[in-house]
């Protein structure tokens, strides 16, 4: 998928950011390539360079101006695929290029809500700490980050780990699912008893009325 037809320094940069090739990724720049270049999948060179966890390029890539959040058709982009490999160095290189933190996948999700699914315990730790993502973002499915971490994990150590990080940082454990249904019912569903006490001990004690 390419908008006009791709220059030999245009392959040559594409091909060079998924091989991870520092020195051919300098020439294809030099030799006047497009660093928004997109192959047959609408992938740029920083986006092939970010599913491939290719660090040193990315860097390079973003030095040079290559825009972090251009999305291809499947709408990841180089910010958003870091949510799905957990690569915490790539999450690193791509900040000073200006992610934007609410752009959403075809989930409609932001980048913290794949990674707790998939138990990426470091990564979420670094883009809560390290950005202000949305904990509590919402995605078309109606799941948070948390949500996501009980219904779509294994209830152990890692996705354990990830809902006390989230809750660490903020995330509202009673916000419920689009059936209304929150994360420690989920959790209690699935037998993940761990999980379900620290959701239940992070909820909010409500307030006696004291008879009013």
């Amino acid at each position: 998928m390419t908008d006009h037809p791709l220059s030999p320094a245009d392959r040559s940069l594409l091909d060079a950011a998924l091989d991870g090739d520092l020195h051919a990724t300098r020439a294809a720049l030099a030799a006047g390539a497009d660093i928004e270049a997109r192959d047959a999948e609408g992938r740029t060179p920083l986006l092939r360079a970010a599913f491939a966890d290719r660090v040193a390029v990315a860097q390079v890539l973003v030095e040079a101006g290559a825009d972090v959040n251009a999305q291809d058709p499947q709408l990841k982009s180089p910010w958003l695929v870091t949510g799905i490999t957990g690569s915490v160095p790539m999450m690193r290189v791509l900040l000073p290029g200006g992610p934007e933190l609410s752009r959403r996948n075809r989930y409609g999700g932001v980048s913290v809500i794949p990674a707790s699914e998939r138990g990426h315990v470091a990564y979420v730790r670094a883009v809560l700490t390290e950005t202000a993502i949305d904990v509590d973002h919402v995605n078309d499915l109606g799941w948070t980050a948390l949500l996501e971490a009980v219904l779509l994990g294994d209830g152990g150590p890692a996705h354990r780990e990830i809902v006390d990080i989230l809750l660490t940082h903020g995330a509202d454990p009673l916000l419920p699912d689009a059936d209304g249904v929150t994360a420690r019912a989920h959790a209690e569903r699935r037998g993940f008893r761990t999980i379900a006490e620290a959701l239940r001990a992070a909820e909010p004690t409500p307030r006696p009325d004291n008879g009013r």
